[in-house]
C-alpha cells in the first residue's frame, strides 16, 4: 500500500451523491493526511472523526495520535504540535504509512515541528490556517510570512485557509469550533459522505446539549461547503464493501474492551502515560457487567491489590507503562513465589527513566523477561494490532489461570492511541474464567503439590475446606512451609520452571508471511507487524526472497523457529529498541549491543541474526523498512 499516485483523473461515478458535488477527483489507492494543532484545539478529535467516517464507508484506516511530550506545552511552539494522522485506503491498512501527502496545521510553528521530524512528503499539500498572516504582533506575523515563504521554496503546496474568519461567521471562540470546520473541508476532498459525517458528529457530542451538537454540524457543513466552492482538488480513495459489522477503536479501548470479554474481574492501575486511557475506558463501564476499578496510592500498590484480588480467587489484572512496570517488580516476584494468577499490561513508551512518555518504543522486552531478583518465569506475550490488543487479553487470563503464572502483555504508544476497524467480536462463552471452585480440597491436599511432568499445581483460595494454609512469599515447601533446605529450594524452581515449558508445548509455530524459505527473513515483534509485512510484500512483489516472521508469545517462545531459521541465508529483527550501528567507528563483534528479540534468538538458537533499530519516538514507517531490507539483501550478495 505504498502506491499514493493517481490511478485515475476523472469525474468518478457516484461522486455526487458521496460528496454532493460534480468536481472531479482524482482516485487514489491510499493518502495519508495529518492534522496539527497547540494542545486542546480539537485536532486529535478531527483525525478520529475523519477515520471513523472513512471506515464507516468501507475504507481501511489506520490513525496514530501525535502527542507533545509536555501536558500543556506552550502555544505555538515547534514542539508543542498536536493531532493526528490518518491513513486512508482502498483495502486494508496495518501500520501509519510514510510521510505524509496532506496537512492541515492551524498555525505555522506545529507545522514546522513536523517538517523538522521528516514527516511531510516532498511536495506534500499544506492547508495552512492564515489569521497569522496579519496578525498584531509583529514578530507573529513575521514569523508566519517567513516560514510560508520557506515552505514554498522548499517544494511544498502551500495553501492559506481563512479558518479563524469562517468559523467566526458561525460561533463566537473559533478555537473551540475549527476542528469541526477541518473536518468538513477534508470530508469534501476525500469525497466522504456528507451524512455519515453528521452522523459522527452528533454521535462524538452526544453527551452535550442540543445546541452544542448543531453548532458543531453547522461547522462541519461549512468547512465541506467552503471546501467544494474554494479549493481546486478532491480525492476518492476507492472502499471495500463491508460485509460484516466493525468497531473502530484504539488499542487502549481494545485491552479494555478484552478484559471485559475475558471475565476479569477486577483491574488495579495508578495513572501513567500512556496506559491511562485504558483503564479511563474500564472505569466507565466495568461497574455495568459488576467489576471494579481500584486506583491505587502508586504502582506497588496497585500491583499488590490485583494479587491480593487474584489470591481471593478471581484473576486480576493490572495496567501500566515502563517506570510503573519497574516499580511492580518486587510484587510480581511475590506473584511468582506464591503462583498467584495474574495479568500485567505494559503498554510500553520512551525511556529510560522519565524518557519519552508520549512517544512509542519496545525498550521493555528484557525487563519483561528477566525484571526480577532471583529467577522468576513469567509469561510474555506481545500484541500486534488493535485487533490482536482485544483477543491477546482473553488469552493471557486463560494462560495465568490455567497455569497459576504471571502473563505480562505488551503493547505500546504506537498501539495505545491507534485506531483500526477491524470485525466486531462475537462473544464466546469460552472466554470467560470459570467459576471458582470452593469445593473441599481432598484430605491431605498440598497448597504446592507440583506435578512432577509440568509443574502444575492445584490452586487454593482462602476460605476453602480442607484448603487452609499459611502463604508466603518466602522460599517453601509443597506444604508452605518456610524452607531453606537446598533440595527444596531446587525442587521449587524446577517446579515453577517447568511451566513455562508444559505452556510452550501447547503453543503453534508462527506461520511465516511469504515464502517459506529465501535469502533473508525478517523477525518482528509487536506493533511492527504491519509496516514490516507491508515492506516484505513490496520486496516479494519486485521478485526478492524475503519473508517475515513475527512472534506473538516471546516467553516461552513456540517451537519450530530454529527450522524456520535453518531455511533462510539470512536473518535480522526489525524493533524499536536499541542496538549499536556496526558502522560507528568504535563498534565491532566483540563490543556490538543488539537490539532485545535479536540477543534473545542468538542466545536460543545459536544463530546469527542479525538486528536493525530504530528509536526515534515514532512508529517505524514501511519505506524505512524497505530500504534497510534491501540493504541487507546486497550485502548477502556479496
Amino acid at each position: 500500500m505504498n502506491d499514493t499516485t493517481a490511478l485515475e483523473h476523472a469525474t468518478e461515478p457516484g461522486t455526487a451523491s458521496r460528496a454532493g458535488g460534480a468536481k472531479p477527483a482524482i482516485t487514489l489507492a491510499e493518502h495519508v493526511i495529518e492534522i496539527v494543532s497547540d494542545s486542546g484545539e480539537g485536532a486529535q478529535r478531527c483525525g478520529q472523526s475523519l477515520g471513523a467516517i472513512a471506515a464507516r464507508m468501507g475504507n481501511g484506516v489506520w490513525t496514530v495520535e501525535i502527542i507533545p511530550a509536555e501536558i500543556q506545552p506552550p502555544a505555538r511552539s515547534i514542539e508543542g504540535a498536536s493531532g493526528n494522522r490518518i491513513r486512508i485506503g482502498s483495502r486494508r491498512v496495518t501500520n501509519g504509512g510514510n510521510e505524509a501527502d496532506l496537512v492541515v496545521a492551524f498555525n505555522e510553528q506545529v507545522l514546522l515541528g513536523r517538517v523538522r521530524e521528516r514527516e511531510l512528503k516532498p511536495g506534500c499539500i499544506i492547508l495552512l490556517e492564515s489569521m497569522w498572516r496579519d496578525h498584531p504582533d509583529a514578530k507573529i506575523a513575521a514569523a508566519y510570512r517567513e516560514t510560508c515563504d520557506r515552505l514554498v521554496k522548499e517544494g511544498y503546496d502551500v495553501r492559506e485557509i481563512p479558518m479563524e474568519r469562517e468559523c467566526k461567521a458561525l460561533v463566537a471562540d473559533p478555537r473551540r469550533g475549527k476542528n469541526m470546520f477541518v473536518l468538513g473541508m477534508l470530508c469534501n476532498l476525500y469525497s466522504l459522505d456528507l451524512q455519515l459525517a453528521r452522523d459522527q458528529v452528533a454521535f462524538t457530542f452526544g453527551n452535550k446539549e442540543e445546541k452544542v451538537i448543531k453548532a458543531n454540524v453547522a461547522l462541519l457543513e461549512a468547512g465541506f461547503r467552503w471546501a467544494e466552492s474554494r479549493l481546486d482538488f478532491k480525492y476518492r480513495v476507492p472502499a471495500a464493501r463491508v460485509e460484516e459489522p466493525r468497531i473502530v477503536v484504539n488499542g487502549n479501548t481494545a485491552i479494555a474492551l478484552g478484559i471485559l470479554a475475558s471475565g476479569m474481574e477486577v483491574c488495579a492501575m495508578y495513572p501513567i502515560t500512556p496506559a491511562t486511557s485504558a483503564s479511563h475506558y474500564l472505569s466507565e463501564v466495568f461497574e455495568k457487567v459488576g467489576g471494579v476499578v481500584h486506583q491505587a496510592e502508586d504502582e506497588i500498590a496497585a500491583c499488590a491489590f490485583a494479587i491480593g484480588a487474584s489470591y481471593a480467587g478471581k484473576c486480576a489484572v493490572t495496567i501500566t507503562s515502563g517506570p510503573g512496570y519497574s516499580l511492580k517488580q518486587e510484587a510480581l516476584g511475590l506473584a511468582v513465589m506464591c503462583e498467584i494468577p495474574l495479568v500485567v499490561v505494559n503498554v510500553q513508551r520512551g525511556g529510560p527513566s522519565t524518557g519519552l512518555p508520549t512517544k512509542a518504543e519496545q525498550g521493555d522486552l528484557l525487563a519483561a523477561c528477566f525484571g526480577s531478583h532471583g529467577d522468576a518465569p513469567k509469561v510474555v506475550m506481545a500484541v500486534s494490532s488493535i485487533e490482536d490488543c482485544f483477543y491477546s487479553i482473553i488469552t493471557a487470563r486463560k494462560i495465568a489461570e490455567t497455569f497459576n503464572v504471571v502473563v505480562v502483555v505488551l503493547s505500546d504508544a504506537n498501539l495505545a492511541t491507534s485506531q483500526q476497524p477491524f470485525p466486531r467480536p462475537t462473544f464466546s462463552e469460552a472466554w470467560l474464567a470459570p467459576p471458582v471452585d470452593q469445593s473441599p480440597a481432598p484430605e491431605g491436599a498440598k497448597p504446592y503439590d507440583w506435578d512432577p511432568l509440568t509443574g502444575l499445581a492445584r490452586r487454593f483460595v482462602p476460605g476453602q475446606p480442607h484448603g487452609m494454609h499459611t502463604l508466603t512469599g518466602l522460599a517453601h515447601d509443597r506444604l508452605s512451609h518456610v524452607a531453606y533446605d537446598p533440595e527444596i529450594n531446587e525442587e521449587s524452581l524446577r517446579h515453577r520452571s517447568l511451566k513455562l515449558a508444559a505452556l510452550q508445548k501447547t503453543l503453534k509455530t508462527p506461520p511465516v508471511f511469504g515464502g517459506e524459505e529465501g535469502d533473508l527473513l525478517v523477525i518482528g515483534w509487536g506493533s511492527t507487524q504491519g509496516a514490516i509485512e507491508e515492506a516484505v510484500e513490496r520486496l516479494r512483489a519486485e521478485g526478492r526472497r524475503v519473508s517475515s516472521l513475527h512472534l506473538r508469545f516471546l516467553q516461552p517462545m513456540p517451537g519450530g523457529i530454529k527450522e524456520i531459521l535453518e531455511r533462510f541465508k539470512q536473518a535480522m529483527t526489525i524493533e524499536a529498541n536499541w542496538c549499536d550501528n556496526p558502522e560507528d567507528a568504535l563498534i565491532d563483534e566483540n563490543n556490538r549491543r543488539y537490539s532485545a528479540l535479536a540477543m534473545l534468538l542468538r542466545a536460543r538458537y545459536l544463530a546469527d541474526v542479525d538486528c536493525w533499530s530504530e528509536v526515534r519516538g515514532q512508529p517505524i514507517k514501511p519505506d524505512a523498512i524497505y530500504r534497510v531490507i534491501s540493504n541487507k539483501l546486497v550485502q548477502g550478495r556479496r
